[in-house]
């Protein structure tokens, strides 16, 4: 019997093939890191909501949702949007109609009547986590 092959050193498929997993791994860990970067305003937003969760007013919760729109989205296609508008901006953007659902009282969210909070901080922090940003 001849003796047994060693496996060392490896042959040349085995170092390109290597090479090609650390390459592509580096590639998939830039991109998660990128996109953690990229929704840091997601995080700062949610935070904000749960921190003063009922606390804040529905003005104060719409704020929180268009300092959010103006980081994800060109400043001219949002900052100018008020009233029924915004609400169907966050409807656009945010793939719902809960917005600019009358029942819920997200209509007279820019006036200042105080509607379900309930419903529209679970509906605030839906957009925040599902909107798809234009970067």
């Amino acid at each position: 019997m001849p003796p047994s092959i060693c496996w060392w050193p490896l042959a040349p498929g085995w170092w390109i093939l290597g090479a090609a997993f650390i390459a592509a791994a580096a590639i998939l860990i830039g991109q998660a890191v990128l996109r953690y970067r990229a929704n840091a305003y997601r995080r700062a937003a949610l935070t904000e909501l749960a921190r003063a969760d009922r606390s804040l007013d529905i003005g104060a919760i719409s704020a929180v949702l268009k300092r959010a729109a103006l980081v994800a989205y060109p400043r001219a296609a949002v900052a100018n949007l008020t009233g029924t508008g915004w609400l169907a901006f966050l409807d656009r953007t945010g793939g719902t109609d809960a917005f600019t659902r009358s029942s819920a009282g997200f209509d007279r969210m820019e006036v200042g009547v105080q509607a379900d909070k309930a419903a529209i901080i679970v509906a605030a922090r839906r957009w925040l986590k599902c909107h798809r940003a234009e970067l």
